[in-house]
């Protein structure tokens, strides 16, 4: 299923970024592979996840809401993908979900991710979440902005929240409530 089809001008950072027409669809499971290693991608950065290596299809899929899964794509290839996944499996947290976006190197600055990501608010909305979160690693600066710019706010500072290759690291919360779910 299309979503959307974007022409974005404007990068994540908000300097200004390449014009690339794109959609916003819907992921399938045949959009593994190329979700997989722009995963892979992010994983290599050091600043985006503490996971060290992209787990195999059953388990992402177990462990991400399946209403709430979208692709970037151009000419038939994925750019970037957004997922929520639950904070817990307790019924009174229902309506609260932790965010992932990545986008491949080759188009960051693009605003696949802004795209992205203003979408997948918009799916979870539809799909009843009422809290979005995410908690990104301190030193990733572009993710901090992509998310303020599609209105997170920083709701905490963690520090030393986990142990990525030996080495400490500090994480800003960042969470959006909705103002048509849960009002």
């Amino acid at each position: 299923m299309n979503l959307r089809k974007a022409s974005v001008f404007d990068g994540a950072d908000g300097r200004g970024g390449v014009a690339m027409d794109h959609s916003i669809e819907t992921m399938r499971a045949d959009d593994w592979a190329e979700v997989r290693a722009i995963y892979v991608e992010g994983i290599a950065t050091g600043e985006a996840t503490f996971e060290t290596e992209a787990p195999a299809w059953e388990r992402w899929d177990g462990s991400h809401l399946a209403q709430c899964r979208l692709v970037g794509r151009a000419r038939g290839q994925v750019l970037g993908w957004a997922a929520l996944s639950p904070v817990s499996r307790r019924p009174v947290y229902s309506g609260v979900a932790e965010v992932s976006v990545y986008v491949a190197a080759s188009v960051r600055g693009a605003g696949i991710g802004k795209s992205l990501l203003r979408a997948l608010v918009e799916a979870s909305e539809r799909a009843g979440i009422w809290t979005l979160q995410a908690t990104i690693l301190r030193e990733n600066t572009a993710s901090l902005t992509l998310h303020r710019a599609c209105g997170f706010r920083e709701v905490g500072y963690r520090e030393r929240f986990g142990n990525l290759n030996g080495r400490w690291r500090d994480a800003v919360l960042m969470e959006r409530r909705s103002r048509v779910v849960g009002v």
